[in-house]
Order: C-alpha cells, then structure tokens, then sequence
C-alpha cells in the first residue's frame, strides 16, 4: 500500500507512464510463473511426431529439468522482457492519439470504435515486439539434447549470436516469421478484449445509476461528476491523511 502511495498525486491519480512501468511488472510476475509452460508448449510443437521426445505437458516439463536444469526452463526469458518495452510503447502510443483518430473524446466510443482500437493497439505492438518473440522461440526450441539440437534451423550460442545468424542467414525480414498467422490470432483478440472491458465498465456504471445507457456514456439526469472547490480540498485531505496512517502502519510492523 505505502508504495501506491508514492506513485500518486495529491488526488490519488496514478500517470499513464506509471501505469505503464505498473503493468510491465505484473507481466514479468505473470512470466516468471508461467514461462516454464511457454517453454513446454514449443517443444511439443517442434518435435519430431515420428520421434517424439516428449509426451505431454507434464512429462515435459519434468524431462527438460532432469536433462537439461532449472535455467532451461527460463531459456529465452530476458526476451520476453525486452519485448514487453516496445509492446508497451506501442500500445501507448495507439491509445494516446485515439481521440485524433476519432475526433471525438475516449468516453464517447462505441463498441466498434473500442474493437478497432483495440486491434490497432495489437497491429502496432506486435509489430514493434515481434522480433523479440521470433529468436525466444528459437532459444526454446533449441537442445543439445535433442536430435538435431531440437530441430532448430538457426544453431546459436546466445541471444546476440542467433540475431546475427537469423539475419546473416535469411536476412533482416526472418526476424518476422510467422507474423501474419499471429496477427491474425492476436489482433482480433485484443480487439474482443479491450471492447468486453469497455462494455463491462459501461454495465456496472448503468447499474449504479451513473449513465442513462449500458451503451452509452450519457450521463443520468442529476449526476454531476465534476468537483467544487472545497470537494477538491477534501478529497486532498482525505488522501493525506490515509497516506499518513498507511505510513505509521508501516512502520509498527517494521
């Protein structure tokens, strides 16, 4: 709770770039327990199906520990961190020129728009963080253990060394393999997701008696979301003094 705090503003707001660096942490928590399952999944796509060395998720995972350690399981990760910049970026800067896009404010988009936008926010991100996708895969895929070290068409000894192969190779535009398959996963998956949240929050905000509409914004009759000024001194003064308690809890427990 004290470390909220110090990332908010006199009124309890949080910035878009906090919220961004926010969200990039949640998704390397996130990552840190499910990449061993990511790992998983690309060795049961690239092994041989006459040959198999794995069967199943579980066997999987238990033979890649055994044979190979702990660190195999996390092969390729740093990529997936140096991916969530560039996938962050452009998911921001997709959302911060929406209301150019539209010429309208964000409050006032329907469900198409919301869909649109959230498949453009995609297209970009993906984008800009594929590469870093195409070579985490290649690291996964890859085993000194495995015939023909995992099927691997690219043999490397690092991240640096498999960007160098990759374009040396099949140059610049391998980097991009795969991209139209997966654009055609994750744009409209995005685009459902972001358009499911905006309706969600448009629902609970009808059944709380805020807006006239699930489907619109339109504010209810006597609804008034602005502030007066002392409205705005006492919400500061609220905010101080839970700041205040949440500091002096703190510190009794430590």
């Amino acid at each position: 709770m004290r470390i909220v705090h110090l990332h908010m503003d006199e009124l309890g707001f949080i910035t878009q770039w906090r919220a961004i660096f926010a969200g990039g942490m949640a998704g390397i928590a996130a990552a840190l327990a499910t990449y061993p399952l990511e790992v998983a999944e690309t060795r049961l796509i690239v092994q041989n199906c006459r040959e198999p060395s794995y069967a199943g998720v579980l066997h999987t995972l238990g033979s890649v520990y055994r044979s190979e350690g702990l660190l195999a399981l996390y092969r390729g990760f740093s990529l997936s961190v140096l991916g969530a910049f560039p996938f962050s970026m452009g998911c921001y800067a997709v959302y911060a020129n929406l209301d150019k896009l539209w010429q309208e404010p964000p409050f006032r988009f329907n469900s198409l728009q919301n869909f649109i936008n959230g498949c453009l926010a995609a297209g970009v991100a993906q984008t800009l963080s594929y590469p870093f996708d195409t070579v985490k895969r290649k690291m996964q895929a890859q085993s000194s253990h495995l015939p023909h070290l995992g099927g691997a068409d690219v043999h490397f000894t690092g991240i640096l060394d498999c960007f160098r192969q990759m374009i040396r190779n099949k140059g610049v535009f391998a980097l991009w393999s795969g991209f139209t398959a997966n654009t055609v996963k994750i744009v409209p998956y995005f685009g459902l997701l972001y358009t499911c949240f905006e309706t969600c929050k448009q629902v609970c905000l009808y059944r709380n008696g805020y807006i006239v509409s699930p489907l619109s914004y339109t504010l209810a009759p006597g609804v008034d979301q602005s502030l007066g000024p002392h409205e705005l001194e006492e919400v500061k003064r609220y905010l101080n003094n839970r700041n205040f308690r949440s500091q002096d809890s703190f510190k009794d427990r430590w």
